[in-house]
């Protein structure tokens, strides 16, 4: 492994870092409570959802870099990927509220993990089909 790799490495790897931080930031401000305070607080449900959610993004980075020979495609491939996963989970969210009265935020919030895993699950679930179409 040469300097110039190892130096490429640590710029993938930092853009990467960053980029996941952004979208985490971005996907706290569209939901009804708090995230790190929810954490802070010991809110289990909470956690769980936001640990599935950055595992999704985090798999489909690595997908793009894999599939990827320059730093600003994968990292607009990830941006791409981020708002159909969020465009998908409002809009199944809102299915499950009005056809089951699974309201899956509410649930979250008020620490009932099985609404986190079901709403982290999407996420997972939809960040395995996007990598496969990388």
């Amino acid at each position: 492994m040469t300097w110039t790799e190892i130096l490429g490495m640590l710029v993938w790897t930092g853009a990467g870092g960053i980029l996941l931080f952004v979208l985490m930031w971005i996907d706290s401000l569209f939901t009804k409570y708090k995230d790190i305070t929810e954490i802070k607080n010991g809110n289990i449900a909470v956690t769980t959802r936001f640990v599935m959610k950055l595992f999704a993004q985090g798999y489909i980075l690595s997908q793009s870099i894999i599939t990827s020979n320059l730093l600003w495609i994968a990292l607009l491939v990830s941006v791409l990927s981020f708002i159909i996963l969020f465009l998908l989970e409002r809009i199944v969210e809102w299915l499950l509220k009005q056809v089951a009265g699974l309201d899956l935020e509410k649930g979250t919030q008020e620490g009932k993990v099985a609404y986190a895993m079901m709403a982290g699950s999407f996420h997972l679930v939809g960040a395995l089909i996007i990598a496969a179409c990388l």
